[in-house]
């Protein structure tokens, strides 16, 4: 069940009408929520329900057990049982096959036979087991008491506009706004059904309408000259971010019509002129988590130059790892991690260079990077690079060779707009307030783009595979 889906309107307008219902009885809507949020992470496949629940239940309890103990070795052994069992299952279900077929070729050559699995990946593990993981650590730390409802914490790891693809959500964010019953806000509602909206014109009308030119450059990169397999790069840098952006935006949409608040994931990252920025605006909830559970666990900054670096690129890397059992994953955090060591490493020089050729430099490196996160293998990104930066290298002469669809170059279009003279300006210059007319004409526009726009086919979004 997806967001842009007709089933998933059926089924929050039940949600809604089931708040609705259960009123200011907190425990019967918190229940109310939970049950709803399995039903949806059943509806993907009931199967890994069980692996949900057993999240849920092993952080509750060892997070109460390590409350009461006084022992720090006591303590953190708790921790440890977490960590194992969190990131057991997680590397079992997304990365046994990897290391299967990364190991086959050495042990077919020692004359032996390697079984293939076949784990199914559940959807949404990822997240969910970063979430849980970031309350036991913060009860370690003493920063978080564990919580006393068993009700509240499951709805916390299950609920389910954050469950599949985030945002990350801190349990000192969600858990208090779960204590109680969100009083009804009519503006806070109509900004929910905006966001929401506004969510799924970005995936529905732009993301996958980018997506259909994408895939047929990458399918056959031979076949393209280099003009084309640039606009295509670019063409891919706009695809998820809208696509990711745009489920971050239904996501928090779908938060505030239940009432909650969610953080904000995405802040127009390619407007950034560093690297650094550039992780400070995009999927801002996984970049924090990154820096707070690994970054700084491992020294962060305080140590010498080189234990810096160190540490940038083992996060960087296990980063990319993160995304995906691929090498091509793992090559993209590392291409991130030696992007960042280098600006750290000339930071004078960096900020005496003008602020458009910072840019510049930026987004090549973001594209590049995204080259890597879209190929299915490195040899499909060898042949990439080799149409971006040997435009010698002409294809067969094809009508196709220097054409994408319009519709591709101006969602293009769009993706500069919205990033540059909507944000620097039109904005500034607006200061219109919120029940201005323009609101409820931008609602009727953003719905009409949904209903003219929309492709046939309805695409998963690009996050939902990690």
């Amino acid at each position: 069940m997806n967001f842009a889906q007709a089933e998933f309107v059926i089924f929050l307008l039940v949600v809604l009408a089931g708040t609705w219902v259960a009123g200011e009885r907190r425990r019967l809507r918190n229940g109310f929520l939970l049950a709803a949020s399995y039903y949806f992470y059943a509806y993907w496949d009931y199967r890994f329900c069980g692996l949900l629940l057993i999240s849920t239940l092993v952080d509750f309890f060892v997070a109460a057990r390590m409350h009461r103990c006084q022992s720090p070795r006591h303590r953190l052994g708790w921790l440890v049982v977490s960590l194992s069992v969190n990131l057991g299952i997680l590397g079992f279900f997304k990365y046994a096959n990897f290391f299967i077929e990364s190991a086959r070729p050495l042990v077919e050559a020692l004359g032996l036979h390697a079984s293939t699995l076949n784990v199914i990946l559940p959807v949404g593990i990822s997240f969910y087991t970063f979430q849980t993981l970031s309350y036991t650590i913060d009860v370690y730390r003493g920063k978080l008491r564990p919580h006393s409802s068993l009700l509240d914490f499951a709805l916390y790891v299950a609920f389910f506009p954050q469950l599949v693809a985030g945002p990350i959500v801190r349990a000192s964010s969600l858990l208090p706004q779960l204590a109680h019953v969100p009083k009804y806000r009519p503006r806070r509602v109509y900004a929910g059904c905006q966001q929401l909206l506004r969510g799924a014109v970005k995936k529905i009308v732009i993301a996958d309408r980018l997506a259909e030119s994408v895939d047929v450059v990458f399918s056959g990169v031979e076949l393209y000259s280099s003009v084309t397999v640039w606009i295509a790069v670019i063409a891919y840098a706009g695809q998820i971010y809208y696509d990711f952006s745009g489920y971050s935006d239904m996501a928090i949409g779908v938060a505030k019509l239940l009432g909650y608040r969610f953080p904000v994931n995405f802040r127009h990252p390619y407007l950034a002129t560093s690297m650094t920025e550039f992780w400070h605006r995009w999927h801002i909830t996984l970049s924090t988590w990154l820096r707070d559970y690994l970054y700084i666990p491992l020294g962060g900054s305080r140590g010498s130059s080189t234990a810096t670096k160190r540490n940038l690129m083992i996060t960087m890397g296990l980063g990319g790892l993160w995304h995906g059992a691929a090498v091509t994953y793992v090559l993209w955090g590392i291409w991130h991690g030696v992007a960042l060591v280098v600006e750290r490493s000339h930071v004078k020089i960096w900020r005496s260079v003008a602020p458009a050729l910072r840019w510049i430099a930026v987004m090549l490196v973001v594209l590049m990077g995204w080259v890597l996160f879209r190929s299915p293998d490195w040899a499909t990104s060898l042949e990439v690079y080799e149409r971006l930066w040997m435009p010698f290298l002409t294809a067969e002469t094809s009508p196709r060779i220097l054409w994408l669809p319009p519709l591709t170059l101006l969602m293009i279009g769009i993706m500069v707009v919205e990033h540059t003279v909507w944000t620097t300006r039109l904005r500034r210059c607006m200061r219109l307030p919120a029940n201005a007319w323009y609101s409820p004409v931008a609602t009727a526009i953003m719905i009409w783009m949904l209903l003219l726009y929309a492709p046939r086919d309805f695409r998963p979004f690009v996050y939902f595979q990690f």
